[in-house]
């Protein structure tokens, strides 16, 4: 399979096998009139497998969510063919509209217009509370 390179655009590498997808859909990629690649379970020395997605144009992404459902992830900033910026992502302190709050009684889903923000509580386990009730977030 050949992948071709890109010239200007966005490498995200290091996604946890099967993650791809999830941060494909999450990130609302399809709507995108630019090529994206979804590359899944490619071969890593350091995890066995893992998934790219390489956008080829310069568009803004959302690290915090990125750090939520892949905290191990790198994203590659590409201009005219060169690798311009590479960051890593972790987990965010707080994630906001990534997360809807499941409580029916949580402000956020009676009050409209409020925003959905939920904090890290516990790095370990990867565990998010929401602000305003503490309902724990799904997975």
């Amino acid at each position: 399979m050949e992948i071709n390179p890109i010239n200007n655009g966005i490498v995200i590498d290091h996604i946890e096998a099967g993650k791809g997808m999830e941060i494909y859909n999450f990130l609302n990629l399809s709507e995108l009139e630019c090529t994206v690649a979804l590359i899944k379970n490619v071969p890593s020395k350091k995890t066995g497998k893992k998934d790219i997605i390489k956008i080829d144009a310069d568009i803004a992404l959302d690290l915090d969510v990125l750090g939520y459902i892949a905290p191990e992830t790198t994203v590659n900033f590409i201009k005219e063919g060169k690798l311009i910026a590479k960051r890593k992502v972790e987990l965010p302190k707080t994630v906001k509209n990534a997360i809807k709050c499941k409580n029916p009684r949580c402000i956020t889903s009676v009050e409209h217009g409020i925003d959905h923000v939920f904090k890290l509580v516990d790095k370990e386990s990867r565990t998010y509370r929401c602000i305003y009730c503490e309902s724990k977030a799904n997975d």
